[in-house]
């Protein structure tokens, strides 16, 4: 008789057993337990990677979306700014002390005349001085503003022409005539000399509309209440500023002292 062609196919990787069931060909327990071992550590794997990768991608979107960090900005400013008409500054300074709430503001008082440090306690009535605006005017000559911030307290007020001339001359200058500006401008400074522009000063909108009707104030400017100290800047309304604010002529000699 032939061959059964059913011989030639493979075996059964199954055998029957006593009872007639089908059951796996038996694997020896050493055999086991290494399969159970590295399909434990496979599987453990693939959750560490998984997890590693659910971190990564979440660190990338917080790294994209997370806005980053700046620096401080001005974003505030007393004083009028280049090219602005000193008619539409005075006139914006008087607008912002209108109000009636009891909130401290920065103020920029701006004097009709240089003066001296002697006299800004006295001209500030009682407020807070927190900077002090030196520069000594030549005629036709560009000199520098140097503002010097203080602390409370009469005497820092009283040295502020000192530490004015002291930063002047701790800047490095361009060429002989800057030198000579500066040589000149701290020597004035030191002799005491009317070289104030104004100061600026903490106060209530009450207390600055006061002060800006004093004798001598050409012009008080106030912040909003929520400007933050060393947040703003500041450019001074020299007394001999008239129509456009622009730079001073710097055609004029140097004088000796």
């Amino acid at each position: 008789m032939p061959d059964d062609p059913r011989s030639s196919e493979p075996a059964s990787t199954t055998a029957p057993d006593d009872r007639g069931d089908l059951v796996a060909p038996t694997v020896p327990p050493e055999e086991m337990a290494s399969i159970d071992d590295s399909t434990g550590l496979s599987r453990r794997s693939a959750v560490v990677l998984g997890l590693a990768a659910v971190v990564v991608a979440v660190l990338l979107i917080v790294a994209f979306t997370r806005p980053h960090p700046t620096g401080p900005v001005a974003t505030d400013r007393l004083g009028p700014a280049q090219g602005e008409q000193v008619a539409d500054y005075l006139a914006d300074a008087r607008a912002s002390l209108d109000g009636t709430d009891a909130d401290p503001r920065w103020a920029l008082v701006s004097f009709a005349e240089y003066r001296t440090p002697q006299q800004l306690p006295a001209a500030a009535d009682g407020l807070r001085i927190s900077g002090v605006i030196q520069h000594v005017p030549i005629d036709r000559v560009q000199t520098p503003v140097v503002t010097v911030a203080v602390p409370a307290g009469d005497e820092p007020t009283l040295r502020s022409a000192d530490a004015a001339a002291g930063l002047l001359e701790s800047q490095q200058v361009r060429d002989a005539r800057g030198a000579e500006v500066v040589r000149v401008s701290a020597s004035r400074l030191r002799a005491g000399c009317a070289c104030t522009a104004g100061i600026v000063v903490r106060g209530t909108l009450s207390q600055l509309r006061d002060l800006a009707a004093a004798p001598g104030i050409r012009a008080v400017q106030a912040l909003p209440a929520d400007a933050v100290a060393g947040r703003f800047a500041v450019s001074p309304l020299l007394p001999e500023s008239a129509g456009a604010i622009t730079p001073t002529p710097d055609d004029g000699p140097v004088p000796a002292e």
